[in-house]
Parts: structure tokens; sequence; C-alpha cells
């Protein structure tokens, strides 16, 4: 810039790191473009080397996970994710038996597990006849006859909670492009249910009229016909203004005006079609499950691609917050949760709140929920994390993260650009950069249930544990060799 154009236009300024450093530039008038910028997080010798190594100071090791992440992209940009059926978890979740419940997160024991995990898990108990009330519940959960497992580990996810147990109807989603299913719970609706650690009576009866009413009806409805594309409805509620973690009212519509038809069509009594209308058109975040179980179907097949880097789930179950790798496969990398920050109900405050849990990272992890605020102001203004401009910061800076930006899923606000996708670890751990997650708040003691909504960052631990061992199972791994012309 000359010092003519100085004088007349005065500075143009790019602040990189701390956006408090150009406040008083912004506040003066001054143009500024802020860049997301830290130095590596880590001062573990080991996870500074497998960063090096795996970002150019070994250039085998650096062109394989290049290709292995270029691979995962690919695969997770084209799925073909479908909604066909709604089923009980016991028809259709392989190896679900009796005294088992899958939870979110990675693995926990009743020990370990938070006060709504346990609040829940006895409401479950109750639920499926192996206890007749909570206290015989929560006794029996501590015996060790009850199976406790990772929803991911059978293909499936839940909400906050997020258990799961073979009388529950779930609903179905098929990804075409793969030929994998993948299963998640059906909305309880809003105020006391059991994602958020309710297990009274009306959160019980809630869910039998699921498993007996909803859920039959709904099965019938989609296998009657071809079942609901996801990708475009999805496409849709992002330029309506839903992220598809808090705020998932237009999805939620346009599911509803989908079905309406074929739901009319599978039942004559018109009292139940007008019950399910009022409980799908009355629960703003009925589409979350639905989400939830798109966004597993996608990402399943992007595991186990040697040498990749980028994440295939995270998830946390009130105590641990885990992460997936897909060049790690199955293994999980976990570090104490932390606790969420936003607004709460009132006569709630964080001295009320449980550390964050529940699968629905999910969808972060392909670039929906926090990763798309920009798309979603009324949400960040919801969750306590400003208005829209802290929408547009907060999807800008996941874009530091990530390897590819979905075509598919783009935000009006960002000039159509498409969302943030593939979180990379290798990128998390270089930048300092957590993602960003939206999500609800839960009371910390069993049966209250939820009490706010905010936003909470993922442990860089987890990452960098991971990235470690990424490196060392490519160390492991000879890569194929290239046949000679």
């Amino acid at each position: 810039m000359s010092a003519a154009d100085l004088l007349s236009n005065g500075p143009r300024v790019v602040n990189v790191g701390l956006p408090r450093f150009a406040e008083d530039l912004r506040e003066a008038g001054a143009p500024v473009a802020d860049v997301a910028w830290a130095p590596p997080a880590s001062a573990d010798p080991r996870v500074l080397e497998a960063l090096d190594r795996v970002t150019g100071a070994d250039p085998g090791l650096t062109e394989r996970a290049e290709a292995a992440n270029a691979a995962a992209i690919e695969r997770m940009l084209a799925g073909d994710p479908v909604l066909v059926d709604v089923r009980p978890a016991g028809e259709v979740i392989a190896g679900l038996g009796e005294r088992t419940i899958l939870h979110a997160g990675p693995p926990i024991e009743w020990p370990r597990m938070c006060g709504p995990m346990r609040g829940a898990v006895a409401g479950a108990i109750v639920l499926e006849g192996w206890a007749s009330n909570l206290e015989a519940a929560s006794e029996l959960a501590a015996s060790g006859e009850i199976r406790f497992a990772p929803n991911h580990h059978f293909d499936a996810v839940g909400p906050m909670t997020g258990l799961t147990t073979r009388t529950m109807p779930v609903m179905v989603v098929e990804n075409r492009a793969f030929g994998n299913r993948s299963f998640c719970t059906v909305n309880e609706g809003l105020g006391k249910v059991m994602r958020f650690g309710g297990n009274d009576d009306s959160v019980l009866d809630r869910l039998r009229w699921l498993a007996s009413t909803l859920g039959p009806l709904l099965g019938e409805t989609l296998r009657a016909g071809d079942g609901v594309p996801l990708k475009s409805l999805v496409a849709r509620g992002l330029s309506m203004g839903d992220e598809m973690h808090q705020r998932n009212v237009a999805c939620t519509s346009l599911l509803l005006r989908a079905l309406a038809p074929a739901l009319a069509r599978a039942t004559r009594d018109n009292a139940l079609l007008g019950e399910v209308f009022d409980f799908i058109g009355g629960n703003d975040q009925f589409f979350l499950n639905v989400a939830m179980a798109m966004g597993k179907a996608i990402t399943d097949p992007v595991r186990g691609i040697d040498g990749s880097s980028i994440v295939t789930a995270m998830s946390r179950n009130g105590t641990d917050f885990g992460v997936r790798l897909s060049g790690t496969g199955e293994r999980w990398f976990a570090a104490p949760v932390e606790m969420p920050s936003g607004l709460y109900f009132p006569g709630f405050t964080a001295d009320d709140a449980n550390p964050d849990m529940g699968d629905s990272t999910i969808v972060e992890t392909v670039g929906l929920g926090g990763f798309a605020m920009a798309a979603s102001p009324a949400v960040a203004g919801f969750v306590g994390a400003g208005g829209a401009t802290s929408a547009l910061a907060a999807t800008r800076s996941m874009y530091e993260i990530t390897s590819a930006r979905n075509p598919e899923w783009t935000i009006p606000a960002l000039d159509f650009a498409g969302v943030p996708s593939g979180i990379d670890a290798r990128k998390v751990v270089a930048s300092g950069l957590a993602p960003t997650i939206n999500t609800g708040i839960a009371h910390r003691e069993p049966g209250v249930g939820q009490v706010g909504a905010g936003i909470v960052n993922a442990p860089l631990a987890c990452f960098e544990r991971a990235l470690v061992a990424l490196v060392e199972g490519m160390d492991s791994v000879r890569p194929p060799e290239i046949p000679q012309a």
C-alpha cells in the first residue's frame, strides 16, 4: 500500500490470532479481517513429532495422509442417506440382546456414569420391565447384570444420554451409495425426557406411546414408499435457518410435509392421525434424531482408511469425550468432557449443569450443528454465542480445521459456501482450534431433565492422542507397493 493510499483510504488490517487485538481498530472504523490462528497447543514432544511428520517433515507419511484424507472426503461427500424405516431396536440392531443398554459416548460403566445417565438407565430398566421401580432398577444397574455398550459399536447413535434398548423404536437411515444402515431412537419431544435423564411416569408413558403407536405408523408409512432422501431436505433446511443440532424447525416441517400424505393413507383413524401430527408438528427437535442417524450413515463408510486423519465420530457420555479417526478404525481416544456455556432456563444456573453428553456431535462431524452456525444466527443468540456476527465467525473458524466444503449443503450468509466438512485431526492439533459443538444442557442430578442450551468445545487432548496413535500405526503398516510399468 502506498503512502497516498494509506492517507486516502486508511489502513486495511489482517488480525492473526486473538480477536481482541483488533477491537480498538474496529471501534475506530478500520476494516479488519480476522484469521484464526494459534501455535500448536501441545507441549508434548510426541505430539509435536507426530504432527511434524504428517505435515511435511516425513514426505512419505505426509503423502499417504493426504491421499487417505482425499479418499475419506470422497466417501463422505458421496453418501446418499435415505430415511427408510422405523422399527423396534431389537428387530434391526444386530447383537442388541436382553438386558443390554446402549448409551451415548465412548465406553463407560455404572460407577463412572454421571447423574442424568444414571437416571436414564434406571428409567430404561423399568421401561423394559427388568425392575419394578427406579430404586430396584438402580440396584440392578450396579449389580453387573446389565450390559452397557456405546451406541456407536452397534451402528447407532442417541442424543444426550442416548439410551437404546430392545423395545425402543429407532429411525433407520440407509446410505444407498454404500449399502450400510444406521439407527437412532425417535425424538421424545421437549420438557422432561429420558435423553436428559428424566425417568418419571410421564417420561415412560411417552416412550411407551412412541413404541406402541407412533413408531409402528411411521414404519408402515416409510415402508410403503421409497423412503425420504435426506441430503436435499437438509440443503433446504440450511437455507431456511436450521443448523440441524439446536435448530431443526425447518427440517421437521419439511419431513412432516413429505410424510403427511402417506401417513393419511396408512390409517383411517383421524384421531390418531391428528395426535401424530400434533406430536411431530409440536416438536421442533423431531428431525434431530433423523439428522443423527444420517450423520452416522455418512461417516461409517469413511472408517478404516489407512493413514487418514479425518474424524469419523465425536461423542460424549457426560464423563468422557471420545473421538475416532478413519485411520485408527474402532479405537476411541478420550479425555474428560468439558462443561458447556450458554443460556439457562428460569430458575437454573451453571451450578446445576452436568458436563456435556450425547452422540449428537455426529452432526458436527459431517459439517452441521456448530459448524453450520452461520446458517442459523438465531441459534447463536439462543445458545449464548452472540448474534449473526458470532455465528459467521464460528463457521469461518471451522473451515480452518476441515478438509472440504460440502457443495450440496451451502450457507446463504456466506455466499453459498459449502459447510465445513471432514474434520482433520492434523489441523486441529496444529491450530489449537477445537471443534465447536451446539448442545443441550442437562441437570447434573438424575430425573430433573434439561436446564438450558449452549455451546461446548471438544477437548484437544483427544485429537492429540489420536494423532500420535495414527502415526504409530502408519509406521507399523507398510504402504502398498506401486507396480512398475
